[in-house]
């Protein structure tokens, strides 16, 4: 995640008395998603809508939407493809400790996108990213992929290449094949 420039909102309205609700439009400043896999440009199709409203005994709701698009290589051929994000998501986070224990058992967000009275948003959108990456990405479904040998994107053309892993034994197999996609 690109760190040089990003959005930070002030939740102290929010987190002190009179607990003022927050209704804010911020600007997605991510510019790139950094995952285990390598770095993708971001391209941001809106603003991020967030919410934030405190619900006593140290909760907090947080509730956000952004539609932006992620450039993702397809898994076959390595083509850029602009994968769409539309994320409306729902926070429920504990800020403190509860000022009373009433014995039930809440599941909580993990909030490593608040610090102190401020909210990251480029955070919580990398977070909402991350939750909502695609299994596998494919420019179209009969993606051919690349050559194995010079790397031509065989979408484009095909190359002059013999497939080396093919073994000379199966060249009748191979054949039947042919004549049977002849039909």
């Amino acid at each position: 995640m690109n760190r040089g420039d990003y959005m930070l909102i002030d939740l102290s309205e929010v987190l002190s008395e009179p607990h003022k609700p927050l209704d804010v439009t911020a600007a997605c400043t991510m510019r790139t998603f950094q995952g285990k896999a390598g770095v993708y440009p971001v391209v941001p199709e809106e603003d991020a809508h967030i919410t934030a409203e405190y619900r006593g005994s140290g909760k907090l709701l947080i509730n956000g939407e952004c539609r932006l698009k992620v450039l993702i290589p397809c898994d076959r051929c390595l083509k850029e493809i602009p994968v769409e994000f539309d994320l409306n998501f729902t926070k429920r986070v504990l800020v403190s400790e509860p000022e009373e224990d009433s014995g039930q058992t809440e599941e909580y967000d993990e909030a490593n996108y608040i610090d102190g009275y401020h909210l990251d948003v480029d955070k919580l959108l990398y977070n909402e990213i991350l939750i909502g990456w695609p299994m596998k990405v494919l420019c179209c479904e009969d993606c051919k992929g690349m050559c194995s040998v010079c790397g031509q994107n065989l979408n484009e053309g095909t190359c002059d290449c013999e497939d080396p892993g093919l073994d000379p034994r199966m060249s009748v197999i191979r054949d039947v094949f042919k004549n049977f996609k002849e039909v």
